[in-house]
């Protein structure tokens, strides 16, 4: 294995027609692999705007919420919630500061650089503020054969920001991300919770602008299926089952 995947390097070194950009690439831009939010080390640097003398609390409510989340857990296991607590303290923040990170491991009985091993892993969480709404384009190979370079470029023609910037009025956020596992709608874009999926440029448009205009379009698929039925329609299980059992004899 070693030495097939040594092989492969030695090719791509050699000048490949994909490496040297005659083939459809992916773009490769640093600030999905940094978690988001633009560009960002994994490594913490203080701030004036992000450093641990600035406060995070919790609030009441997500306190309870907090509580609920941990009781899920054996009590010398407490450090299991640690993802959906950090995702917690994000929403009620809108991005994820190291106070609020040190905030979580006092919570959980944790070593802070637990925490930090854990946000900076998973880039769900957002180490720099994003705009109000984050736009997240999956570029992994299934969208990228159905033109999820097109629907990019329709974002940052439409909002006039690049991958890993924020709009200057805070509203729009642009990062490139993985697989987020609609493959079968390809091309397809997270903001914020929603995905919109089996997109078209003008599809994208419309949704921008219904954001920005304070409203929520539609989320899911931007054809005429439902879910993930074939886009040319059914052609297994078209019609009800028949009776109990769907049509197997009781008597076997």
């Amino acid at each position: 294995m070693a030495r097939r995947v040594l092989s492969a390097v030695r090719y791509l070194e050699r000048g490949t027609s994909w490496a040297r950009g005659t083939a459809p690439k992916k773009l490769l831009h640093s600030s999905a692999s940094c978690g988001g939010g633009g560009e960002q080390l994994f490594v913490h640097r203080d701030s004036d705007w992000n450093n641990p003398d600035v406060p995070f609390e919790f609030t009441a409510d997500n306190l309870r919420r907090v509580d609920t989340i941990v009781s899920n857990y054996p009590e010398a296991h407490k450090a299991a919630a640690v993802i959906p607590v950090l995702d917690l303290a994000q929403r009620q923040h809108g991005w994820l500061p190291i106070s609020a990170m040190n905030k979580v491991a006092k919570l959980l009985g944790m070593a802070k650089m637990r925490v930090y091993e854990v946000a900076t892993f998973y880039t769900m969480f957002n180490r720099s503020p994003v705009g109000r709404y984050h736009v997240q384009v999956c570029t992994t190979t299934p969208c990228m054969l159905c033109d999820s370079t097109g629907i990019l470029d329709t974002i940052r023609s439409k909002l006039g920001i690049e991958v890993g910037e924020t709009a200057k009025d805070g509203l729009f956020s642009l990062v490139e991300v993985e697989c987020l596992g609609a493959c079968v709608n390809a091309p397809m874009v997270q903001i914020n919770d929603d995905y919109y999926e089996d997109l078209k440029s003008k599809d994208m448009e419309y949704i921008l602008d219904e954001l920005a205009a304070g409203r929520r379009p539609k989320p899911g698929p931007y054809s005429s299926r439902h879910a993930a039925e074939p886009i040319t329609g059914l052609t297994t299980l078209t019609e009800p089952p028949k009776g109990p059992g769907f049509g197997v004899r009781a008597d076997l």
